[in-house]
């Protein structure tokens, strides 16, 4: 459980030229993220999807990253390599720094699952205080990729929202 009473609050963005355009019925990949996250403390509280298009994306990034009572942006989509696959450098143009060994990791749970896990471009990095990972776009790749992340997620949210455990100085000794 999360050192944070009141819990954190994320935003999922689904990158779709499809989806966009209301060519899908239904958003497994976001459903499935919405799953995965029930026994956490953290609440969905904005959800859009858009097409890829990077410009579209990092400025949404940076809005949700921008509000107070986002802590954590999942994206799903556009990690492949076709030539529409931008998430990861829409990414890359608003995060602080990278996560890479939440990034490492999923990659290495996906390969456990099918060797085009080496494929994945997803960046995971901090803009503004707020966790921005960057996941597939099919169901079975979100509960592989997030899945992963589950058991740190709590601990990572906790430790941008300031809490010192473990990170203080050591009391001087006497």
């Amino acid at each position: 459980m999360s050192e944070r009473d009141a819990g954190y609050n994320a935003a999922i963005l689904t990158l779709s030229d499809r989806g966009a355009a209301g060519q899908r019925a239904e958003d497994t990949s976001a459903a499935a993220i919405r799953e995965l996250l029930e026994g956490l403390p953290v609440r969905v509280v904005e959800y859009e999807v858009l097409p890829d298009e990077a410009v579209l994306i990092s400025e949404t990034l940076r809005r949700f990253s921008e509000r107070q009572d986002i802590h954590l942006v999942l994206t799903t989509g556009g990690t492949g390599l076709a030539p529409r696959d931008v998430t990861p450098q829409a990414t890359l143009a608003v995060v602080e720094y990278e996560v890479p060994g939440m990034a490492e990791a999923m990659r290495s749970e996906g390969l456990k699952h099918t060797p085009m896990a080496m494929l994945s471009r997803a960046v995971v990095g901090v803009r503004a205080g707020t966790l921005i990972i960057n996941l597939p776009g099919n169901p079975k790749g979100v509960r592989e990729s997030l899945g992963v992340l589950l058991p740190a997620l709590p601990h990572a949210l906790d430790k941008l929202a300031g809490d010192p455990a473990d990170c203080a100085p050591a009391p001087p000794s006497s």
